[in-house]
């Protein structure tokens, strides 16, 4: 891997929290129901989050010479509360493998400063596959 590859998964993965915010945003003004309203406050948590994961890529990719990309994957349809937090769980688990790829290609390139400015990203991850997965009742 070369740099000018990274960037291009540094925007990728940049896309995946771009459709984490449309995501989220979605899943907190649709999920309804007493037994969901504290997964919903933990939701509007993660998004908040999910800005600040944004913001650091693209600042990666802006410090590595790239552009930061500003496409948005498609947010699947979900029927229920139940298949929103597994959409939103299935996202996560994806974007917390790519996180772990990610500061290990950093880290063979000698970018050091970029590795560890993901490693937050890779930790709120984890906590939110954790949190999803509880929700989930998993």
């Amino acid at each position: 891997m070369d740099q000018h590859t990274l960037v291009k998964e540094l925007n990728e993965d940049l896309g995946t929290e771009h459709q984490s915010l449309v995501q989220y945003i979605q899943h907190i003004a649709t999920i309804s129901g007493a037994e969901y309203m504290s997964v919903v406050d933990e939701l509007r948590r993660h998004l908040a989050q999910e800005l600040e994961h944004a913001l650091i890529l693209a600042e990666q990719v802006t410090f590595l010479g790239g552009i930061p990309e500003t496409a948005v994957p498609t947010v699947p349809p979900t029927n229920s509360p139940r298949e929103s937090l597994e959409a939103d769980l299935a996202l996560e688990s994806n974007q917390l493998d790519r996180y772990r790829e990610r500061i290990i290609q950093a880290s063979e390139l000698g970018l050091v400063d970029v590795a560890e400015a993901l490693r937050p990203l890779l930790e709120q991850t984890q906590e939110h596959v954790r949190d999803l997965r509880t929700a989930l009742g998993r």
